[in-house]
């Protein structure tokens, strides 16, 4: 216990006069002292109300016999970064948040934590302190958003950032765009589809970290109040019967989260988050098991962008347990596995059940027999590269066209916007890897923009960076190795062939060696000059994208 090392004894007299300022009693000091890590701000939308989150997560910690104390962790709002230079240093705080927590929990010591995360690299950079910390340890996020609605129609921020392409098309106007605008995005939370956000937040509860409902319960539901009192009550079950992170996030568990992705139909950012939580937990990580896997599970949910279906409408259904058990049918899962409950996760999930067959549909009737999440190889991409094949149109799921190649994102969203992209094209940016970017900037305009101009079941997008869970259409991402690194996509030229098998798992530049190796010898690599700071840091120790970016150099 805390008191143990810090509280007491005459030598720890210091320490009690440190607490003392803080207004702490005696009383309190006899309790185990848990750490309520909070991320709280005012600029991120889903993150508005973790204040009043935070202050139930006390409270259930009070009422357990425990002291609470927060301390913050920081958060980007990745829709605003969108489409600038803020973009760059979204992914690259999932490292900070993980550094910073681990900085606080050290110097202070705690025994035990709540993280109260929600948005894009909060979720996974909190997931990777606490594997790396390792004292009991539950989450709770802030919820997902509602949906919009726009002419009776749900709507989500990919529908906002579709409808500045249709404006930019001339589909819509001036007047329809305003619409958008102000009905998107109509209250707190994490956006409203099955975004990185909310991807994460769910696969929080597969791994076992979080509580059942917190990654589908809305924001703006009371019961996500609720939520957050029974978390704070949890972790002290779990200081009492020391059960830690590591004990629950086992290489077992991360294969169910996978297996689960694979049915929510997840953010192709769970690729890099998964495996740099992994990392930190001491499991092995292979791209290679994300087709094996996917082979054996179906998806089961379309939610937005990939199908009319929202976070509200996914919690209303069953939420993930009501995914697991359905999946759990095909003896999928390892249900084995220990929870933040106390419990197994097959004790979980056993009283769960399927609302609504149409948002969450049964193993008789998915929306396809294969999981949501794809990694490709071929010479184009020979460590890989991931799609989320469950957005992409079953016309583009096989298509071979000829490039377009764009050395960032600014060169090809103006390119689209001038109508300079044309049916059957290969959109192909490059330069915005991990280390190249730095950063690996996530690009939803260009998707949107190309979604939005009506031309998403005809032109295909790849990068060395990554794309938005709003994104929809075939956008493959993560192309490794990068372009800095030598990777093959820094060899494309305009009117390359390349051709993508989906279903096969391929992806090919229809270039013969000999020239590759020839256009290696004359083409020169292209890093960004002028990078200060700490994505000059950052790009000098990332690791590639099919390793989860992690820092490791």
């Amino acid at each position: 216990m805390i008191k143990d090392t810090i509280v007491d004894g005459a030598h720890n007299a210091p320490h009690r006069s440190l607490y003392n300022a803080l207004g702490l009693t005696r009383e309190e000091l006899k309790k185990p002292l848990i750490g309520i890590v909070s991320s709280y701000n005012e600029i991120v939308p889903g993150h508005m109300n973790l204040d009043k989150i935070c202050e139930a997560v006390k409270l259930g910690v009070a009422m357990a016999g425990g002291t609470p104390i927060m301390f913050p962790a920081i958060a980007v709002c990745d829709g605003i970064a969108m489409g600038h230079v803020g973009m760059k240093y979204s992914l690259v705080t999932r490292d900070l948040i993980a550094d910073s927590t681990e900085a606080m929990v050290m110097a202070h010591g705690f025994d035990g934590l709540v993280m109260i995360p929600n948005c894009d690299k909060n979720v996974p950079g909190l997931l990777m302190a606490a594997a790396r910390l390792n004292i009991p340890t539950v989450f709770v996020s802030g919820g997902p958003m509602l949906a919009g609605r726009v002419g009776g129609k749900k709507t989500s921020l990919s529908s906002m950032f579709e409808a500045v392409g249709a404006y930019k098309a001339g589909k819509i106007d001036e007047e329809k765009l305003e619409e958008f605008e102000c009905k998107t995005c109509p209250s707190c939370g994490s956006c409203s589809g099955m975004y990185t956000a909310n991807s994460m937040n769910c696969l929080t509860e597969v791994l076992g970290m979080g509580l059942q409902g917190n990654g589908t319960i809305p924001g703006a539901y009371s019961a996500r109040i609720q939520l957050a009192k029974h978390a704070g009550m949890q972790v002290m079950e779990l200081v009492k019967n020391n059960i830690r992170p590591r004990d629950i996030m086992t290489a077992a568990a991360i294969k169910n989260a996978i297996t689960a992705d694979m049915a929510l139909g997840c953010s192709t950012n769970s690729m890099l988050h998964l495996p740099a939580i992994a990392n930190e937990c001491g499991v092995e990580f292979n791209l290679d098991m994300v087709n094996e896997i996917s082979e054996k599970t179906p998806n089961l949910c379309h939610l937005a962008p990939a199908g009319p279906t929202y976070m509200e409408d996914l919690n209303e259904a069953g939420g993930v347990y009501a995914v697991l058990r359905e999946i759990d049918k095909l003896g999928l899962l390892d249900t084995s596995v220990m929870t933040v409950t106390g419990k197994t996760l097959g004790e979980n999930i056993e009283n769960a059940y399927n609302r609504d067959p149409e948002t969450i549909r049964t193993i008789d009737n998915p929306f396809s027999k294969t999981g949501g999440i794809a990694v490709l190889r071929g010479n184009l991409a020979p460590d890989g590269c991931v799609v989320k094949r469950s957005a992409v149109a079953p016309e583009m799921l096989v298509h071979e066209g000829p490039a377009k190649v764009y050395e960032s994102e600014e060169e090809a969203i103006a390119a689209i916007y001038a109508g300079k992209i044309v049916k059957g094209d290969v959109v192909v940016i490059r330069y915005e890897g991990p280390s190249g970017g730095p950063g690996m900037r996530e690009m939803l305009s260009p998707t949107s923009a190309i979604a939005g101009m009506g031309l998403d079941k005809d032109v295909a997008l790849i990068t060395d960076g990554r794309f938005s869970g709003a994104t929809r259409g075939a956008s493959i991402g993560h192309v490794s190795p990068e372009a800095v690194s030598g990777g093959t996509i820094a060899y494309v030229k305009d009117g390359d062939i390349i051709s993508i098998n989906i279903p096969e798992y391929k992806i090919e530049l229809k270039v013969s060696d000999e020239e590759i190796a020839k256009r290696k010898a004359e083409m020169p690599i292209k890093r960004k000059e002028n990078i200060t700071g700490y994505l000059k840091r950052y790009a000098a120790m990332v690791s590639s994208a099919d390793k989860g970016a992690i820092i490791n150099k």
